[in-house]
């Protein structure tokens, strides 16, 4: 009876590390596609939502982040000064995180060569997928702190309005994916999400 005990753990071994691999694989593609997607601009709504919204806002050339700026002041009655200092703060961040996308690239790369390789290295797939966490939430806190040094400039009003544009955008967007899942139902493509 022990020695089927014994043989047990012995069997799990090589069983245990094969699952841990195949979860950190997947982990490592996973977080590679979202960190591509999040990388590529397809964000949740932001501040001024849709696709230019607070956080695409932070992205892109010095016209696109500008031209995302003057949409989201757009009938607020915004100042001069306000769209002055909300660019400024839009083309600060989208500065300090042109770096972090580069940083975000490379480590896509990497991740794809872990996964590609004759043998999948589980610890370096973890290290990276930790690395592409903290890159993550580094992005994540100067997003947020450009969104909070913007809300200093704007008056409560007018976050009100923002806050107002979004709702509304939100439940356009809402409409819009449900019509679409309801398109794929009817060509036979997949079943309409659950409401």
């Amino acid at each position: 009876m022990r020695e089927v005990q014994a043989a047990q753990p012995q069997r799990q071994g090589p069983m245990l590390v094969m699952r841990l691999m195949a979860v950190s694989v997947f982990v490592v593609a996973a977080v590679a596609a979202t960190v591509s997607a999040h990388a590529q601009g397809h964000h949740g709504p932001g501040m001024g939502g849709g696709a230019h919204g607070a956080m695409t806002m932070f992205d892109g050339p010095p016209g696109q982040i500008g031209r995302a700026v003057d949409q989201m002041l757009d009938g607020l009655n915004a100042s001069a000064a306000q769209r002055s200092q909300v660019k400024q703060i839009a083309m600060a961040a989208a500065a300090d995180l042109k770096a972090q996308h580069e940083a975000t690239r490379r480590m896509r790369e990497k991740g794809m060569q872990i996964f590609t390789a004759p043998s999948v290295d589980a610890a370096a797939a973890e290290t990276l997928r930790q690395q592409m966490s903290a890159q993550h939430e580094q992005a994540s806190k100067r997003k947020l702190q450009a969104m909070l040094d913007i809300a200093k400039v704007l008056t409560p009003e007018q976050r009100a309005k923002i806050g107002e544009r979004m709702t509304e955008r939100q439940a356009v967007m809402k409409d819009r994916l449900q019509r679409m899942e309801q398109e794929r139902a009817e060509r036979g493509q997949h079943p309409p999400a659950q409401k």
